[in-house]
């Protein structure tokens, strides 16, 4: 947060550039973060008792009206040298080498493209328009594994344009850019155009543009389609490849006639191109591309699309293929006017496409309303193909994998329902929050991604699907993610500098996400929902179509709420961590203290510096017996004494909104239980027992209980009626299953105690599902076979097996009901051979569902013989699509036997695996899927050992949390095993 000008919190600077190349700042209105963005001034130069995230124990309070800063310039990339106030920067790496000259701004991009999906390549040209910002004598823009042509610049200010070859560029391949150097000064002012050809092959590595296949009628057919986030534009076209960069786009696609055409916009024009024909060869960019054309009989087309608003490249995408499609629409609740909707796939999956149609034309006009902002573009598509990333909210054309938008209507998986909707949802969200408003540099990604999981998967969608219950399922699927992660020495702040594009791939995780979402849903809380959405309408209509940092935000919420907004949320977006708060009773009420909470045990001093302002929640008892939240308790000190009725019931964290666990004696954590687990009345709600049940086995990894007051706690849920809560308790145990796992005695105690919870809940519910039936008992009943499957109930394996014997020797499923079709394959291959192996690898290869794929890769890896695995890792080697390699090895990873082996083989195919992930996201994940479940010192040094030496840039973020896990786990085995041992054979002893 800005902390500098106006007294020591919220001021706001302008820069007047001297003659002297100083620049001089003065009390205006735009932020400082602001104005090193837009500048190229890296913030982690700045002096500590200015720099809004750097920590300073002699920040003065208060400052001085005005200061000098004096600047070297160098392509107008600036870096500071000294301050008048006689302060020394600090030095650090050059944003030149990170970041575009800020000379040249494009403003247009003419994009013309023609794809051959026969011989699975591409060729294109660009006109940028370009506005010359500075004096310069260079152009330098992105580009990466492209074939160039020759370049030509035209400008107002060369007499003729200015014609080079390729190779009178200078290439930087590590920074991915080009510099032209040029005969003559552009001047400040005057615009320019630079015309480029390129070609490059179509390439499977789900970034750039890339094809990908499927088949029908016996036959392989490929398409092509784009994925830019966040650094790959530059893959498909010579660009200005950074989010603060916004222009717009005409873009042109050349393909064959039986092809379908995507882009942002709708098409204005389509119309035959004959390369051949002189008539066709009238423009720069179709003489370029008739050149690559010659002799060609085929038929081609040319669609040309309306051009786009100013957008960043990253959300500019383009598709070609033989697509098909369904259509809906909507009307725009605030003008009226009705935009096409349609969802596109292949034509053998289309029919599983409505579900996903019919959430995204429910939610668009709900977040109109709430925005009070319409949504800008004349459509809004869907395409369902091959993906590397969940989905892709390119603004007018989103796209995704199968499995997240494909939904067979007749085999309804309730999960897969759920993942459908919250990944259209948060798709959606993303016009509003990163494609209308924009981050102003990676570092602020979690404006796009935090508020998208909190908008699009939590308010939007709980005004949609009531039934889903998504702000309890959010404390799981979100809340304790983020947790997990963030737990680890090894986190990094929601809001972190991002010097290269190793470092912004490394960021897409769950703090981005889930942490980022976590903080604004505790923000909304504190300031009530109503009012936080009013603050973030103001936001983005103060920056519609323009870049934001967090200043901007924080703005729009202060003028809705008058909450000092920096103050309550300064620390929780630019320090790494959360709070344990560590409840003390005492003769008038309680005594809190908050500390850094670290899974690995109690944080040292020098881990232990931040203070947070904590939105306590208290819920207490009302006069009326019901209860009652207090909102406006706030910790914003170390410790704190709150005067309570202690006699009564109470409770912190009521409906577990805040980001922070809580720490309670044992004899106040049984009495919270005790009251939690009322089966009528009680005072604290589901949500409040989730809390509970996720803290626990957290709090005794941590060493700050003991793990037997976990197992007693969740002990007291047995008669727990609410499938959410029953959900936590199913995680709760796995962790502690997933860190002794290796401790055979223990695991079969720890099934015992499982057994005896959801057993029960199998004799009450059965194995049928009804139409009739309300969502939570699907779900619960799903949850109480998945749980007894996997701690090897006899009762429960032999009727599973017997549902997937009759599938394998009919190949009528109707006996497996889609929700239990993940755990009713890993039963038929952990009891199977060679017949089931071949039969789960035919579904893959020709899934009828992307559910039933998903499922029968992860039972290829649950088999229990070496000889099945083998063939697996064959498979995974030789037949298996990139974007499923992180199935395999997730699904490697629950498999007892095979977590050991799993790393061995990725260690030995290390190179192979590194080649084929490179570019996209998936190689930190199968780095850290490959290791994390181990669980002793001698695999942390194993581990950490085989990376020794190795380039790590790409996954050094996911290492180092994944040996963090690997430690944490093997502290607590050292910690707690006699504890855990005693309680567990004690309750066996007992029942």
């Amino acid at each position: 947060m800005l902390q500098g000008v106006r007294g020591c919190r919220g001021g706001w600077i302008q820069s007047t550039p001297s003659l002297s190349r100083s620049l001089f700042f003065t009390c205006t209105r735009t932020p400082l973060r602001r104005l090193l963005s837009d500048h190229h001034i890296d913030r982690a130069s700045l002096p500590a008792f200015i720099n809004p995230s750097r920590r300073s124990p002699h920040r003065p309070t208060s400052f001085p009206h005005t200061f000098t800063l004096s600047l070297s310039r160098s392509c107008s990339s600036h870096s500071f040298l000294s301050m008048s106030t006689g302060a020394t920067a600090e030095t650090t790496k050059d944003p030149n080498q990170y970041r575009l000259p800020t000379d040249l701004k494009p403003t247009h991009y003419d994009l013309t493209i023609h794809t051959d999906l026969e011989k699975l390549k591409f060729n294109g040209f660009i006109t940028a328009h370009l506005e010359v910002k500075k004096a310069t004598n260079s152009i330098t823009f992105n580009t990466a594994d492209l074939t160039l042509g020759s370049l030509s610049l035209t400008s107002s200010s060369l007499n003729e344009p200015y014609v080079q070859p390729a190779s009178a560029l200078q290439i930087d391949t590590k920074a991915e850019r080009a510099t032209l150097q040029l005969p003559a000064t552009l001047p400040e002012g005057s615009t320019a155009q630079l015309k480029v050809g390129f070609q490059a092959e179509l390439t499977g590595g789900m970034m750039g543009y890339y094809r990908s296949a499927f088949e029908q009628d016996g036959k392989t057919k490929y398409y092509s389609l784009t994925q830019f986030e966040p650094t790959a534009a530059r893959r498909a076209f010579p660009c200005w490849d950074e989010p603060l960069l916004k222009a717009t786009f005409a873009v042109t696609l050349i393909s064959r006639a039986d092809t379908f055409n995507l882009s942002n916009m709708p098409a204005e024009s389509e119309e035959a191109y004959d390369p051949s024909a002189s008539s066709s060869a009238t423009t720069e960019p179709l003489s370029w591309l008739a050149e690559k054309l010659t002799g060609s009989t085929e038929n081609w087309k040319i669609t040309k699309f309306e051009t786009t608003p100013p957008m960043s490249t990253y959300i500019v995408a383009f598709a070609n293929g033989p697509f098909t499609y369904l259509e809906s629409s909507y009307k725009s609740p605030l003008s009226g006017k009705v935009r096409p909707l349609r969802i596109y796939t292949t034509p053998d999956v289309i029919h599983q496409a409505q579900f996903a149609l019919d959430v995204k034309e429910k939610v668009l006009p709900l977040y109109e309303q709430v925005f009070d902002i319409e949504y800008p573009l004349p459509k809004l598509d869907t395409l369902a193909t091959d993906f590397d990333a969940g989905a892709m909210e390119n603004w007018g054309l989103i796209t995704g994998r199968t499995s997240a938008f494909l939904l067979d209507p007749q085999k309804v998986d309730i999960g897969a329902k759920k993942q459908i909707a919250s990944t259209q949802s948060h798709e959606v969200a993303h016009m509003w929050f990163g494609n209308i408003t924009t981050m102003a540099w990676w570092d602020y990604l979690y404006l796009n991604e935090g508020f998208a999981s909190l908008m699009g998967e939590v308010i939007i969608l709980n005004k949609v699907f009531p039934e889903f219950k998504v702000n309890a399922t959010f404390i799981s699927s979100h809340l304790n993610r983020a947790f997990s992660l963030d737990a680890k020495l090894s986190s990094h702040p929601i809001e972190v500098e991002c010097p290269d594009a190793n470092m912004i791939n490394q960021i897409f995780d769950s703090l981005s996400y889930a942490k980022a979402a976590s903080v604004l849903r505790m923000l909304s809380n504190y300031v009530g929902e109503e009012k936080f959405l009013k603050g973030v309408s103001i936001y983005l209509k103060q920056h519609l179509y323009g870049s934001s940092v967090t200043e901007d935000l924080w703005e729009g919420i202060k003028t809705a709420t008058g909450v000092d907004i920096p103050k309550v949320m300064d620390a929780w977006v630019k320090q790494m961590g959360f709070p344990v708060v560590t409840v003390t009773e005492t003769k008038d009420g309680i005594h809190v203290r908050q500390d850094r909470f670290l899974e690995s045990g109690p944080a040292l001093p020098k881990d232990n510096e931040t203070i947070w302002t904590i939105p306590l929640s208290l819920v207490t008892v009302g006069a009326d017996g019901k209860p009652v939240v207090d909102n406006s308790i706030v910790l914003d000190s170390r410790e704190k004494t709150i005067p309570l009725d202690t006699s009564k019931p109470f409770k912190l964290n009521a409906g577990t909104v805040g980001v922070f666990r809580v720490l309670y004696t044992p004899e106040r954590l049984a009495a919270i239980a005790k009251e939690a687990a009322k089966s009528k009345g009680s005072l604290f709600g589901f949500e409040d027992r989730i809390g509970l049940i996720n803290d626990a086995p957290a709090l005794a990894k941590a060493g700050l209980t003991e793990v037997s007051s976990a197992l007693t706690l969740i002990d007291n849920f047995r008669n727990e009626t609410e499938y959410l809560v029953w959900s936590s308790i199913a995680d709760s145990i796995e962790v502690i299953v997933n860190t002794w796992w290796e401790h055979q005695h223990i695991v079969d105690l720890l099934n015992s105690f499982r057994n005896k919870l959801f057993v029960p809940i199998i004799k009450r519910l059965g194995y049928e599902y009804s139409e009739d039936e309300d969502i939570d008992t699907k779900e619960l009943r799903t949850k109480a076979i998945v749980q007894a499957a996997n701690a090897e109930e006899k009762s429960v394996v032999e009727e599973l097996r017997s549902r997937f014997n009759h599938f394998l020797k009919t190949g009528d499923d109707s006996r497996i009901p889609p929700d239990l079709q993940r755990i009713t394959f890993k039963i038929g291959a952990q009891n199977g051979g060679q017949a089931e192996w071949e039969k789960f690898a035919s579904i893959v290869n020709k899934p009828p569902t992307p559910s039933a794929a998903i499922a029968a890769i992860l039972a290829l890896t649950s088999f229990k013989e070496d000889k099945y695995i083998e063939q697996t890792f064959n498979f995974i080697d030789t037949k298996s699509r990139d974007q499923d390699l992180i199935y395999f090895f997730s699904g490697l990873r629950q498999n007892f036997k095979y977590r050991k082996y799993l790393s061995m083989k990725f260690k030995e195919s290390y190179d192979a695996y590194v080649k084929r992930t490179e570019g996209n996201f998936s190689l930190q994940y199968i780095v850290q899927f490959s290791h994390d479940s181990l669980s002793t010192f001698e695999d942390y040094k194993e581990t950490e050992k085989f990376f020794e030496g190795k380039d790590t840039s790409k996954y050094d973020m996911t290492l180092k949390q994944t040996l963090d896990s690997i430690r944490s786990k093997a502290l607590w085995i050292e910690r707690s095993t006699t504890d855990l041992v005693n309680w567990l054979e004690k309750k066996q002893k007992s029942t």
